[in-house]
């Protein structure tokens, strides 16, 4: 077998079989296979797609290339939830013991951020002495005992995947359909779950800032999953603005804390409702997506997530007393508000601008090196939609540093008004599982 001819083949549209695959990605993984041959196959693959078997046969190659998490010493079905990110996204924090506390075990992988905030690992180490180093047999035993545990991401996860996005990054073909799901679900899939739930996120916050791409994309995910044997269902949400209102590590755990007593913001509370629901049924917990949402509601009401939240944190190590006295968690020295320079409606708020906001503030990840300030970060007093007066904060700034002129002026370009009535986008767009 020989690359030139797997890359004509592809070049020309015909479909690679299970072999050529592995050929290729066990090839490039070794040093086999150079990067500029797999270079010119990425390009092939831009421009001619993927058949369904093809991405699934390559999701599974570079699962295949590194360590696989073995859950099977976890009782019941292990369900996953993946999101393609956005701003303000505090889903995880509330769904892990949201989700375990009516019995289904969530047993999460996640890394830290690179980007406008933290990861879920940098927002749960807002608690002070909650750890994430710990062995695979004791997160089984923790996820058996108490239906929920959260560790650090291997370093040999799916190696081909990383090697395979860092060549894709400078050869202009990160934007392929085919390969953004494999390399998604290639991850999800090494981690042990048994179901996945995807979070497709759509908006001027999300990668894919078109609703038809991000159905394309969800559709390939799903189809992927489903074929290697994986239940997977994903939700289309909006991120045309920042989910919830916090924007930053322990104002997030502070807003999980708050939606996990039924109080959140509004929009984050719906969205963790939903893909709850499709987690807690796929996990066979209940008969319906309806049964399953109100099992989670009922456990909102009844204290039961919250009591779940804090078993989960002191069982890793942190000071579960937070989830009580949030005024606990990383404070920043200084508070401003940004106040409205007009009065109307809000139309607009630009998520990647708000999120550069924040990041400024040092609350998010310029480079892997850089340190992040758990304190810091925005609270948004108004959204889309929202009446504004003359005067009224817009937004409350949390922050280290007095010096905060760069920050205000992001989040005045970030914001836009008008006289009229604004009517709101849907929070879901769609649910894809087959």
């Amino acid at each position: 077998m020989r690359m030139v001819d797997l890359i004509e083949k592809k070049r020309n549209g015909a479909e690679l079989t299970e072999e050529e695959i592995k050929f290729i990605i066990e090839g490039y993984t070794n040093d086999d296979i150079p990067d500029y041959q797999l270079s010119a196959l990425a390009m092939a693959v831009y421009f001619n797609g993927m058949t369904q078997s093809e991405s699934a046969h390559l999701t599974m190659a570079m699962v295949e290339s590194g360590d696989q998490i073995d859950l099977s010493a976890i009782e019941g079905i292990k369900v996953d939830k993946h999101s393609t990110g956005g701003v303000g996204d505090t889903t995880t924090l509330v769904l892990a013991p949201l989700v375990a506390a009516v019995g289904v075990p969530v047993a999460k992988m996640s890394g830290r951020g690179l980007g406008h905030t933290g990861g879920t690992i940098d927002k749960l180490e807002s608690v002070a002495g909650f750890n994430v180093e710990i062995n695979n047999d004791e997160f089984n035993r923790l996820v058996n005992d108490n239906k929920v545990a959260v560790v650090g991401q291997t370093g040999n996860l799916t190696p081909a995947d990383k090697k395979l996005y860092a060549l894709r990054d400078v050869t202009a073909t990160v934007d392929s359909i085919p390969l953004i799901a494999s390399s998604i679900m290639s991850k999800k899939i090494a981690s042990g779950a048994d179901a996945i739930v995807l979070d497709v996120k759509t908006g001027s916050g999300a990668f894919m800032k078109e609703l038809e791409g991000a159905k394309s994309l969800a559709k390939a995910m799903v189809q992927i999953g489903n074929e290697v044997g994986r239940q997977t269902t994903a939700v289309i949400s909006d991120m045309s603005q920042p989910l919830g209102r916090a924007i930053g590590n322990s104002l997030e755990v502070k807003e999980a804390i708050d939606t996990l007593k039924g109080k959140g913001p509004s929009d984050l509370h719906e969205l963790c409702l939903v893909l709850g629901s499709h987690m807690v049924y796929l996990a066979k917990k209940a008969e319906s997506i309806e049964d399953a949402r109100m099992m989670l509601e009922e456990a909102m009401n009844n204290g039961q997530a919250l009591e779940t939240f804090k078993t989960f944190l002191a069982a890793q190590g942190g000071d579960a007393a937070v989830v009580d006295q949030p005024e606990q968690l990383p404070t920043a020295t200084f508070a401003f508000d940004v106040k409205a320079k007009e009065s109307g409606y809000v139309s607009e708020i630009v998520a990647d601008k708000i999120g550069t906001a924040a990041m400024l503030l040092g609350a998010g990840r310029a480079t892997k090196d850089s340190t992040i300030d758990l304190a810091v970060g925005l609270v948004l007093n108004k959204k889309i939609g929202d009446k504004v007066e003359l005067g009224d904060s817009l937004v409350t700034i949390h922050s280290n540093q007095e010096d905060v002129q760069d920050v205000i002026d992001k989040i005045y370009e970030s914001y836009s008004m008008t006289k009229e009535d604004v009517e709101l986008l849907p929070l879901i767009y769609d649910v894809i599982n087959e």
